[in-house]
């Protein structure tokens, strides 16, 4: 051994080994049977399944879980799917309402009433704030736009709020326009605005990552709350 030479050896080289976390995330329609996976929240709301007289009396005699299940059961047999649940490892991360407007009671409630006769309505939509960025808002529409595709349904409207201060159940309107709705009737407060499904089915990514924004912004504390 050379004078000065250490004896230790030269610490071996650190092998960083990778591993990546699978996470389940499942996209399923909105039946009686996982309406209870909606936050508790939206899961009471029933600012768009009824009328503002009925929504009132319901209120005070403290129905609105049973009408909103009531509601949900009515459009599921006369109509089919009415919403769409993503989850994520099992717990529910974020869903989507929609139905025709003859389904949505509220519609007619707007200056800008009313929907058009070949469009559906998406009256409201959320993810969990601890679930944004994963791209299940990208599941969302896509289960959305090809669940209307396939009934051979053109367009998607929805009335958007030129004021929103994040409470209650209408959807920004700059938000909407954002990924990809035009508006088909102007107001001061509450457009009406639509999205063609043909023109969703090639929504570029920029849009999709816009419209997980749109929902990640979308809290249940905040947005559902009763107006």
């Amino acid at each position: 051994m050379l004078l000065g030479q250490s004896s230790r050896r030269p610490p071996a080289p650190m092998v960083v080994i990778s591993q990546r976390c699978h996470v389940s995330r499942r996209l399923a329609s909105i039946t009686l049977d996982n309406l209870d996976d909606l936050p508790s929240r939206c899961r009471r709301c029933i600012f768009w399944e009824l009328d503002p007289v009925s929504q009132t009396r319901a209120l005070e005699v403290g129905d609105s879980a049973l009408e909103k299940e009531s509601w949900v059961s009515t459009v599921l047999l006369q109509w089919g799917s009415c919403g769409k649940i993503i989850y994520v490892d099992g717990v529910a991360a974020g869903f989507m309402l929609y139905a025709p407007p003859q389904y949505v009671p509220r519609s007619v409630s707007f200056p800008t009433s009313p929907v058009s006769a070949d469009a559906v309505l998406l009256m409201t939509a959320n993810i969990l704030s601890e679930f944004t960025g994963g791209g299940l808002g990208r599941m969302l529409v896509q289960g959305l736009v090809k669940d209307l595709s396939h009934r051979g349904i053109r367009a998607v409207e929805a009335f958007g709020d030129l004021k929103s201060d994040g409470i209650g159940c209408m959807i920004p309107a700059d938000y909407l326009l954002a990924v990809g709705f035009k508006t088909v009737r102007p107001h001061i407060r509450y457009p009406r605005l639509r999205l063609e499904v043909k023109t969703a089915m090639s929504w570029r990514e920029d849009v999709e990552v816009a419209l997980e924004r749109l929902l990640g912004s979308m809290t249940p504390e905040r947005s559902l709350r009763l107006a």
